[in-house]
């Protein structure tokens, strides 16, 4: 495996590389949920790329930019066992250069969710990808059904620009008490890794209503927010959306995402789920 930090050393390596080209853009501290997407990428490319790049542009301010865990040694073995043939793993100052000054745009599909809680996360997100699919030039790129408005933003993105890229999107990967594997799980105590796995229970409390014939958007909702309220989790949106633009929904339909984001101690958390009305 090779370890690669500058755009000009990835190009050699990359214009001898057999195709197809798998990407898995990461921020690194390295989780099973990660290597789920390099094992994907591994069994359907002949080239496997991961980038592990803390991007500072989708921090912030007071947020945990500084903060947010890394290991690059651990995350390097790691990337190895899983079969993965380059880490690119610039700097800073290779992926913002001195003097740059622009930002790419997408619209609509940024507004609520995580776009309205995190004023500017999206903005960061995009340009940083479009980026890394300039540098890579991959043929696929593979994400995370738990950033699943994420997910929706970087497929719009591709289609609006044309980007020669498909989109894969594996699920979600799981502890086996159903808390979404995240990188910011580290920040947890133990107390507090107990009270947010009322998170995944929220998600199931609301399946369970939906799967008896439940579809109004209130009592579905109201179903999740218990679970929340018993672990004393304030969530900082709750909200079903339809899974193709994220417009509000009033009733579960063919389908349609239940989204979460709440913070527990100094965890911001994310966790969603498809709902599929009963006949639909």
């Amino acid at each position: 495996m090779k370890v690669i930090r500058t755009v000009g050393e990835l190009r050699t390596a990359l214009a001898d590389s057999p195709r197809p080209v798998g990407l898995v853009p990461t921020m690194g501290f390295f989780h099973d949920g990660h290597l789920s997407l390099m094992r994907a990428a591994r069994a359907a490319n002949q080239t496997v790329v991961v980038s592990l790049f803390v991007n500072p542009a989708q921090f912030g301010p007071g947020e945990d930019l500084e903060a947010y865990p890394r290991d690059e040694a651990r995350d390097l073995l790691e990337a190895a066992a899983a079969g993965v043939d380059i880490v690119f793993a610039p700097g800073v100052d290779e992926v913002y250069p001195e003097g740059f000054d622009t930002k790419v745009l997408v619209g609509g599909l940024t507004e609520p969710l995580d776009g309205a809680a995190r004023p500017g996360h999206f903005e960061g997100v995009t340009t940083v990808v479009t980026k890394l699919f300039n540098m890579v030039g991959p043929d696929v790129a593979y994400f995370g059904q738990k950033d699943a408005q994420q997910a929706l933003v970087i497929g719009k993105l591709i289609r609006d620009l044309n980007m020669p890229v498909q989109i894969e999107v594996c699920p979600t990967v799981r502890e086996p008490d159903g808390l979404a594997m995240s990188s910011r799980n580290a920040y947890l105590s133990d107390d507090e890794r107990d009270r947010a796995v009322a998170i995944s229970r929220a998600l199931r409390a609301a399946e369970d209503v939906v799967g008896r014939g439940e579809v109004d958007a209130t009592t579905v909702l109201a179903a999740a927010r218990h679970e929340l309220d018993e672990a004393g989790i304030d969530p900082e949106y709750l909200e079903l959306r339809s899974a193709s633009d994220l417009t509000p929904a009033e009733r579960v339909n063919g389908s349609t995402l239940l989204a979460i984001a709440a913070r527990v101690g100094r965890a911001r958390l994310i966790d969603n789920t498809m709902l599929k009305g009963k006949g639909t």
